[in-house]
């Protein structure tokens, strides 16, 4: 009974922390895509929703399903995003194929928050209307 006992914790556990370790790998997708001027979208958004992938743009959001390492499916454009690495296996970039138009973009690496502080003068600004 023990052996049962320590045999469904540790099922849990590597369960959790192969459940962790999935969304970590998905977070790397995340991002800003910009694609050259002239294309149907300007800029596609990855976003991860729980353990969820999805992508939106102009035209819409779609779930995307992983078929592959760097691979998904755009479920709802019945179409393919295939994610591009650099030397250093940093994802730059995205390849998609999606309702007949192919598209190559390259993440913006600025997407991260800003934040602007906006501080009352310390000393009073005196106006004369001399």
């Amino acid at each position: 009974m023990k052996h049962f006992i320590l045999s469904f914790f540790a099922l849990i556990t590597f369960s959790f922390v192969d459940a962790q370790s999935d969304t970590a790998t998905l977070k790397e997708f995340t991002g800003r895509y910009i694609f050259p001027e002239g294309n149907v979208v300007p800029e596609v958004s990855v976003l991860l929703q729980g353990v969820d992938l999805s992508m939106t743009s102009v035209v819409g959001t779609s779930a995307l399903s992983k078929i592959g390492v760097d691979s998904f499916s755009i479920v709802d454009f019945n179409g393919s995003a295939v994610f591009k690495r650099n030397d250093n296996k940093i994802i730059n970039g995205v390849h998609i194929e999606a309702s007949g138009y192919v598209m190559d973009g390259t993440k913006d690496e600025n997407t991260g928050w800003s934040f602007k502080v906006f501080r009352k003068p310390t000393q009073a600004i005196m106006l004369s209307n001399d």
